[in-house]
């Protein structure tokens, strides 16, 4: 039996990803032509209110700055100040840009490279809320009580200017050294009401291990070498994320609570799970010892769960049937029912990342006219539908093309391994008790397993498959022989 040894880096080469996905290389020219010649995007109504110290929270290194926020704790509970890139203010309707990113519908995002939805030169550039930098935005108010619930929320154009650029670690760090950024001072508390709000509303937050591949560094033999680690989630990420979720819902609320003739809205929803897959899990978490009381939430079970079990991983896992059926839809005259998003347990609408999702734009104009009393502009309401339409084309790529890029890296690390035995826990067991997916923590690997492992339990499987041509990776329980296979470097 050959030992574990650590696997550290490979060289990945993703161009077969993008081909095989039919992802641009290049931006059309005359879109990118009319992103530099876009006209002033300051003219016309817009408050000046670069008084407002806003600050961005992002990953390091991120140019595409959709967000920038102001949090201040107030006698009756808190201000929020959350300005939103004004990509509109960029494109002209059924110009070269808006067919562009019509047919794009969002960022694809690969491990060497984005495929941008907009031109890097706007979408890193002018309409990014860059540090010390001008620019045109959507400006949010909201006004939120001693529980941080919304009681006034609106949204005008604006001229804004971040004062400063963070990142989630330096937030996390900050706050738990008592120095955040004066702007954000009050963001652990907010985070911290808003996240039981959502317990609350019934809604459902998922914490299992989230894979990415990085770049090492490493190009000993002229090629970049790529690694798989877990992206570490602070709580900073969780009350940054809390602000957007807000957001969203005020701006459904607007979209609802419109009173005029030509009503409109663009929501994100999600059908509630099936009572059946609930009773499943309630099972699930009984087989692995977690004691979940009938009246307690899917949501607020998870949330008592200490993420780094393997019972946490197991109903985690399984959790994540109870979020499926996502989509956008048109406000129309559907029951209120129908237009909710059951893992955020509210009304919600995408608003808040103009640069990399396209309804964003259209959600947000939306929400600018309603609140200003003025007409939607013709733009929008005409192209709803292909809105809708390009982001269910984009969305089945999106999750599809990150898949094969964390598979690929998966196969391309482990197939000098073949052979080898690693310790894994077990998620669950698919395909009739037949198969399980497991989850290896070093590399960290989610993947399928022969032969039929305990549900839950820490295991030794052996490496069966290993094929990067596939993307295949497959283990074995108990440790079987592997295959007798001649490895070449990729």
């Amino acid at each position: 039996m050959e030992l574990h040894q650590r696997i550290v880096s490979a060289p990945v080469d993703f161009g077969a990803v993008r081909t095989e996905f039919g992802l641009a290389s290049d931006y059309p020219s005359e879109a990118v032509s009319e992103a530099r010649s876009a006209l002033d995007a300051f003219a016309g109504a817009r408050v000046d209110r670069r008084d407002i110290p806003l600050v961005t929270i992002d990953p390091p290194g991120s140019m595409d700055l959709d967000q920038a926020l102001a949090l201040q704790r107030t006698p009756t509970g808190f201000l929020l100040y959350y300005a939103i890139a004004d990509v509109a203010a960029f494109v002209t309707p059924d110009g070269p840009l808006a067919r562009a990113s019509l047919a794009r519908g969002q960022t694809f995002y690969l491990p060497d490279g984005t495929v941008p939805l907009h031109p890097l030169v706007l979408s890193e550039g002018r309409a990014s809320l860059l540090p010390d930098q001008d620019r045109p935005a959507a400006l949010w108010t909201i006004e939120c009580d001693e529980n941080a619930e919304p009681q006034r929320y609106s949204v005008t154009r604006a001229l804004v200017r971040s004062r400063a650029r963070l990142d989630y670690a330096g937030v996390q760090g900050d706050a738990e050294a008592g120095r955040l950024h004066p702007s954000i001072a009050a963001l652990p508390e907010f985070g911290r009401l808003r996240i039981e709000a959502g317990m609350r509303r019934g809604a459902i937050s998922l914490r299992l291990p989230a894979q990415s591949v990085i770049r090492d560094g490493s190009e000993a033999d002229g090629r970049n070498h790529w690694q798989l680690v877990i992206e570490p989630r602070t709580a900073a990420d969780d009350w940054n994320e809390q602000v957007s979720l807000l957001t969203g819902m005020c701006a459904a609320r607007i979209m609802l609570e419109y009173q005029g003739t030509d009503r409109l809205g663009l929501l994100r929803t999600m059908p509630p799970p099936a009572a059946a897959t609930v009773e499943s899990m309630r099972r699930t978490a009984a087989a692995v010892g977690v004691a979940w009381p009938a009246a307690e939430s899917v949501g607020r079970m998870l949330a008592s769960l200490d993420p780094n079990t393997p019972a946490a991983l197991v109903l985690m896992s399984e959790a994540t049937s109870l979020l499926r059926g996502a989509s956008y839809t048109l406000l129309d005259h559907q029951p209120p029912d129908t237009l909710q998003h059951s893992g955020i347990g509210a009304a919600y609408a995408h608003v808040t990342a103009p640069l990399r999702r396209l309804p964003d734009r259209y959600a947000t104009e939306i929400c600018l006219a309603h609140c200003a009393g003025t007409e939607v502009p013709h733009w929008v309401r005409d192209g709803l539908v292909p809105v809708v339409d390009s982001m269910r084309r984009s969305d089945a790529i999106a999750g599809k093309l990150e898949r094969a890029c964390i598979d690929l890296t998966e196969a391309t690390l482990l197939a000098p391994r073949l052979g080898t035995d690693f310790d894994a826990v077990v998620l669950r067991e698919t395909n009739g008790n037949r198969t399980a997916e497991i989850f290896v923590a070093d590399p960290p690997v989610l993947a399928k397993c022969t032969g039929t492992p305990p549900e839950g339990q820490h295991v030794t499987v052996r490496l069966t498959t290993a094929d990067p041509t596939t993307r295949t990776v497959t283990f074995a329980f108990p440790a079987l022989p592997a295959p007798s296979v001649t490895y070449s470097e990729p």
